[in-house]
């Protein structure tokens, strides 16, 4: 009769201990039905899920997996598992897996606690633990150190429930936690759209034209009000572009030498061009600037509002459809289209409520330090860290970028 051996070993890790054991095992016609490795700190975890054949003996097999792993200074214990135990774990392949990604600046032990108190109250099993980020040395630790720790976990849950308990878990702590499906589309992403002010830039253009224009203090008033869902976009917008009226075409260049790009954007395009995948600009602003970022971070498509100009002189107004939430998710669906990608392989990044629609409706949506009614209505979130998070949302190591 078949014999079943849960084998675990631990110790310093060292080369040829998988293959050492696993030769053991090949003398004895052994079948290995499961295996996973952790390295921490340079200490191993090895374990094997054995079926030792009838026709050898457990115990000679385990005799000689003991003594050689002593020669080599690790650990080792058996532990027997019963065939019914073996069908539990077989007839659990099918359930759904998620992903949980922890960003942060530092990762902090209560962070951890929490979101593991959430998975288990959700009955999610966690099958794996992965560290993405790399080594920070600790006098190295700083305000722009990334942090990230993936799980992986199994089963069945009510994703809206966990979702809101997240971001609850997210506000109390100061991170970032993201709750994805584990499937085939978030391993092909291919389309990335940004929103300009406040999301790649970390300001609004159109706040910098008032100032330059005198009219600072009622335009930023109708911007905050805009991006906190107060105002409809498009009203706000041409209410606003009328107050630049009479301003000299000559200060955008200027302006646009001083956008001050968000923290991690150049890395985050750098990677994702190189990566294979297509960016795409869907501003509420201008054109100009979209243009100006396009040739200066190697964007492929930019769509913003055309300000209109009489002699190098701002009218005041824009030409034609302004860019609002709805074009906004429009435009992104005719992107995918040209692609010739599906929505679920395409990723949206924005911070105003007029960004929702297209969060909705890409496959990734992420709001990206964004107001509180952002945040509550998309389902992903980044305000701990620079754009460049958004890579270990798609599952990637800090030693698979640049």
């Amino acid at each position: 009769m078949t014999e079943l051996v849960l084998i675990r070993i631990t110790g310093a890790d060292k080369p040829g201990v998988t293959a050492t054991v696993s030769g053991i095992l090949a003398q004895y016609d052994v079948t290995v039905l499961d295996i996973g490795q952790a390295e921490i700190h340079d200490s191993l975890s090895l374990g094997i899920l054995a079926a030792i054949p009838s026709t050898a003996e457990a115990a000679p097999v385990l005799k000689d997996v003991l003594f050689k792993m002593h020669e080599m200074g690790l650990s080792v214990t058996f532990t027997p598992v019963t065939p019914e135990s073996y069908e539990h774990w077989v007839a659990g392949q099918g359930k759904p897996r998620h992903i949980i990604t922890l960003l942060a600046r530092t990762i902090q032990a209560d962070a951890i606690s929490r979101i593991t108190a959430i998975a288990a109250e959700h009955d999610l099993n966690i099958d794996q633990i992965s560290r993405l980020s790399g080594r920070v040395p600790l006098d190295k630790q700083s305000e722009t150190t990334r942090a990230c720790v993936e799980f992986s976990v199994r089963g069945d849950a009510d994703q809206s429930a966990m979702r809101a308990q997240f971001l609850e878990a997210a506000n109390d702590l100061n991170v970032d936690i993201a709750f994805q499906e584990d499937d085939v589309y978030r391993r092909t992403r291919r389309l990335v759209c940004f929103d300009m002010d406040s999301t790649l830039i970390e300001t609004e253009v159109i706040d910098e034209l008032a100032h330059a224009a005198g009219v600072g203090e009622q335009v930023a008033e109708i911007t905050e009000r805009a991006m906190q869902g107060e105002l409809d976009f498009t009203q706000s917008f041409e209410q606003r572009v009328a107050l630049l009226k009479g301003l000299n075409g000559d200060v955008l260049q200027g302006i646009a030498d001083r956008l001050p790009v968000t923290e991690g954007a150049e890395r985050l395009i750098r990677n994702l061009k190189a990566l294979g995948y297509k960016t795409a600009i869907l501003s509420g602003g201008f054109t100009y600037f979209g243009r100006y970022l396009q040739s200066r971070l190697g964007i492929d498509y930019v769509y913003a509002n055309e300000l209109e100009m009489e002699g190098n002189i701002v009218t005041g107004r824009v030409t034609g459809r302004v860019v609002d939430g709805q074009r906004k998710a429009e435009l992104l669906k005719e992107l995918a289209e040209r692609e010739g990608i599906r929505l679920e392989q395409t990723i949206a990044v924005g911070d105003g409520a007029n960004d929702l629609p297209m969060l909705s409706v890409a496959g990734l949506g992420i709001a990206f330090r964004a107001k509180p009614l952002v945040r509550e209505n998309a389902k992903h979130a980044i305000s701990t860290l620079g754009l460049d998070g958004l890579l270990y949302l798609l599952g990637y190591h800090d030693r698979d970028i640049h």
